[in-house]
């Protein structure tokens, strides 16, 4: 498996659920976390939550120091956002988890992309990077959880760029019971992003936080 160790880590967005979430784990994994926010007095507040080192910055400096970069922001915001941070996140691994969802009074349901999905957005934007979609399908709540040991569950590790993609398989095994799993080239990025909102119509259901296992692999 690649070798991630000593690779930082910058969280776009980690002051969301979702962000604070993963950089809990990775953190305690013992890389070294960089949460970014609009707000770097968000971001540090957050960084000194989490502890083990963590740190916060404005997000053009946690993707300008970051080796490795994951965006986690809200739908909305998510192409303005890297837009403004083409230049700093040039050359580098960016994971993209984000999920273009709408709610209304049935429940969750997915978003129409232009370019196809968030990750294939990211990547228009992003023509110097290297975009990787990972980790949309687990639990924040779990994550966050200090009595949750092992996480079950597999994450979807989807990108044309297999040196890319296998980092990012390794980076998602740093997580306790999690394995990361290829699950093909970007442009499959949608459904894996969509089928969140299935995951959320489960876990409201059967008030769970459920995720995915893939059999025979």
């Amino acid at each position: 498996m690649t070798d991630v160790s000593g690779l930082s880590i910058g969280i776009l967005g980690g002051t969301g659920d979702q962000g604070k979430g993963l950089a809990v784990r990775f953190a305690q994994a013992g890389h070294r976390v960089l949460i970014g926010s609009r707000s770097p007095e968000r971001a540090r507040q957050a960084a000194a939550e989490i502890g083990h080192g963590a740190a916060g910055a404005g997000n053009a400096e946690v993707a300008a120091e970051a080796d490795i970069v994951i965006v986690a922001v809200p739908y909305d915001g998510h192409k303005a956002l890297l837009e403004s941070l083409r230049e700093p996140l040039a050359g580098k691994i960016v994971v993209d988890c984000v999920n273009p969802l709408g709610f209304d009074k049935q429940g969750a349901y997915a978003l129409p992309v232009e370019e196809g999905s968030a990750a294939q957005q990211a990547a228009a934007v992003l023509p110097d990077s290297r975009v990787v979609a990972a980790f949309h399908h687990v639990s924040a709540v779990l994550l966050m959880d200090p009595a949750v040991e092992k996480v079950d569950l597999d994450v979807l590790v989807l990108g044309d760029d297999r040196e890319a993609t296998d980092l990012v398989q390794a980076l998602a095994a740093q997580i306790p019971g999690v394995r990361g799993v290829y699950g093909g080239r970007l442009r499959n990025a949608f459904q894996v992003e969509a089928l969140t909102a299935n995951l959320i119509s489960i876990n409201r259901r059967y008030k769970a936080h459920a995720g995915l296992r893939v059999t025979d692999v």
